[in-house]
């Protein structure tokens, strides 16, 4: 019992001496913080009274800084003022002096107007006085003349309108006779050199094809046990076999060439081969027609070639080989088309125009004869569909179509073209023409000259190049004879159709006629 109460003691005790030992560590502690805080908050004055006196400082500094500022701000604006203040003073004076100009001219005017107004009345005094004179003139030339005032005035006109007619005609035919000098001489120079530099010869193809024979027997074998033969090649061929008296030559006629040709080199193979019977026959125009294609692809690739034009549909390239085989008055088309082609393209160059373009559409302006036999339609008329078909630019289209006409020519090219075209076909032996219609286009050019009043004969000359007209004198004068040949020239471009240019001569001559007895 004993020992448990001096535990008990011995831990109360420690119990004790802790406690105590703590709350002598928390009042050391609270001491030492005390003396912390102290130490602190006399700092904090410190820092406190030092940033006082800094701002203090600073403050003053700025205070400074401002009042120099403000200075600095007021004699900068006074300097501003007094020169705003100057200026003003100076507009002021410049306002004031020119109110006094104004003044003076205000003065000037008033001056004037009055001036004016006297001369005004003056005028109209004597406009008055004039009038009157006038009157008085006019009553005095009645009396004299014996016209009115209107008679006199119509007398006059006429007078005026035969002298401007006169007058007009004479700067007519100036002016005409200066541009055509010019112009003539221009052209002139461009077709001659284009045609000294296209110089091709010409010679008319046959419209039938003659096949020689090695003798007169091979006619009859030509025309086969009761015609068999010469019946095959017709129907295979399309083309009249005509065997005749004519020795050791059989004629073939067509109206389509390319069918021509092809019969022709099959009878020349049946010829050579000298096997002729209805199956070799059939053979042989097989063989021909294949060979007849293939020539007109290489002409129509030459064609190309020869003229320098590039990117032709190859379709097209084949339809200008076909036109190795058709004629136009004698003319073969291809090479007519060549000779267009190369001219138009001589004839852009010297104008400074397109070449290339201008070849083109002289090379394809007569595509559609290569047709005209399968389609119906003119020539240009296809020319223009297949052209458009095979995706030709609109210019090469235009010319085609406007060569012959049909429409009027909108561009450099087609008028080109037309040129070119006219040159190729009315070159002396280019084309041949039937005599009849050579006749009948000379009488009706001397028709249409004689429809106009005061003709009274006239003669078409040089193969209808030119026509000469006699006027009766008393009818068409002088100044009529100009406007006159105008007109019919505007009537023969619009009713006939002519290779080239006519040339309209128009003499006007009188006499004067007396006998002495």
């Amino acid at each position: 019992m004993q020992l448990w109460l001096a535990i008990l003691l011995i831990v109360i005790a420690a119990i004790v001496a802790g406690v105590v030992s703590f709350l002598a560590g928390i009042e050391h502690r609270k001491k030492i913080a005390e003396e912390a805080i102290g130490s602190a908050e006399q700092e904090a004055k410190k820092i406190v009274e030092d940033a006082v006196k800094e701002a203090e400082a600073k403050q003053k500094e700025y205070v400074l800084e401002g009042k120099d500022e403000v200075h600095r701000f007021r004699t900068e604006t006074e300097r501003d003022l007094n020169s705003r203040r100057k200026e003003i003073q100076r507009q002021e004076r410049r306002v004031q002096q020119k109110e006094e100009t104004l003044d003076r001219k205000m003065d000037n005017l008033e001056k004037k107007e009055d001036n004016v107004a006297k001369k005004l009345k003056q005028a109209d005094e004597k406009l008055a006085e004039a009038e009157s004179i006038k009157k008085s003139q006019f009553d005095v030339l009645e009396k004299i003349s014996g016209f009115t005032k209107e008679q006199a005035k119509d007398y006059l006109l006429k007078n005026l309108e035969a002298e401007l007619t006169h007058e007009k005609a004479i700067r007519i035919m100036d002016f005409e006779q200066q541009l055509h000098e010019e112009s003539e001489k221009r052209a002139r120079n461009i077709i001659s050199l284009a045609i000294q530099r296209c110089a091709a010869d010409h010679v008319a193809e046959a419209a039938v094809s003659v096949v020689p024979l090695p003798n007169d027997e091979m006619k009859g074998r030509i025309i086969g046990r009761e015609g068999r033969n010469i019946r095959a090649i017709e129907t295979l061929t399309g083309v009249d076999l005509i065997i005749d008296d004519t020795p050791e030559a059989i004629t073939l006629s067509c109206f389509e060439p390319v069918r021509r040709e092809i019969a022709r080199v099959a009878l020349e193979k049946l010829i050579t081969d000298g096997r002729i019977h209805p199956a070799r026959i059939e053979e042989m125009v097989d063989k021909a027609r294949r060979e007849v294609e293939a020539i007109m692809k290489a002409e129509g690739e030459r064609a190309v070639l020869e003229v320098g034009v590039n990117g032709i549909h190859h379709e097209l390239v084949k339809l200008l080989g076909r036109l190795r085989y058709r004629t136009s008055f004698g003319q073969n088309v291809l090479e007519h088309s060549i000779e267009v082609a190369l001219l138009s393209g001589m004839i852009a160059s010297e104008l400074g125009m397109d070449p290339t373009l201008a070849k083109r559409a002289g090379l394809l302006h007569d595509i559609g004869k290569a047709l005209d036999h399968e389609i119906e339609g003119s020539h240009v008329e296809i020319g223009v569909d297949v052209a458009r078909k095979y995706k030709e630019s609109e210019q090469v289209i235009h010319a085609i179509h406007a060569h012959h006409g049909d429409i009027e020519a909108k561009t450099v090219v087609a008028c080109i073209v037309q040129a070119a075209d006219a040159i190729s076909a009315a070159r002396p032996g280019a084309r041949r023409e039937n005599l009849e219609n050579y006749i009948k286009r000379l009488q009706k050019l001397e028709e249409v000259a004689s429809s106009f009043d005061g003709v009274e004969s006239c003669f078409a000359i040089q193969a209808g190049r030119e026509i000469r007209i006699m006027v009766k004198p008393e009818i068409v004068k002088d100044e009529r004879m100009i406007p006159l040949a105008r007109e019919i020239c505007k009537k023969i471009e619009t009713d006939l159709e002519y290779p080239g240019q006519v040339k309209v001569n128009i003499i006007r001559e009188s006499r004067a006629i007396d006998y002495a007895k």
